[in-house]
């Protein structure tokens, strides 16, 4: 199963103080939903166990995530493979980032395969789960970033 998906997230911050946030392992394995730990592995990378329901199955994936950073800082991309109940997810994901006027925009893309069991639920049920993850992280990461920020 391959899913797609894209968004745009505003936030009233600096492109650096943005930066600075996405490009931390740490700062964005606390962005992501349902973690129940979490280890970074160096500069760019973590490893997350993550509590998944997806319908009537639930369960812990665990996560390798590594975040690659462009050297003009204008777009993060970030890996994430893994797996659990006897699934395994593969999600690749870049997002543009620009500043105007103070204000930071996160426009991203990003694509998933997921293969196995929890696969075989059904499409819908997948789909509408890993946009909540990804909804819910990005607000995470704005609410944080707005919280860290000067003045916030």
């Amino acid at each position: 199963m391959n899913l797609e998906y894209s968004g745009t997230e505003t936030i009233p911050a600096s492109k650096d103080a943005v930066w600075s946030f996405i490009t931390s392992p740490a700062a964005i394995a606390s962005c992501m939903p349902e973690v129940q730990s979490s280890t970074v592995v160096d500069d760019r990378t973590f490893d997350a166990v993550v509590g998944v329901a997806v319908g009537p199955v639930r369960g812990k994936f665990t996560f390798h995530v590594v975040l690659d950073p462009s050297p003009d800082r204008s777009r993060m991309g970030m890996r994430i493979s893994g797996g659990g109940l006897g699934s395994v997810v593969d999600l690749v994901a870049n997002a543009d980032v620009a500043e105007s006027n103070g204000v930071t925009t996160l426009a991203w893309k990003g694509t998933a395969a997921m293969r196995g069991p929890v696969a075989s639920i059904g499409g819908r049920v997948i789909d509408a789960q890993a946009k909540r993850v990804i909804e819910t992280t990005f607000a995470n990461v704005k609410r944080r970033v707005v919280a860290t920020a000067p003045g916030g």
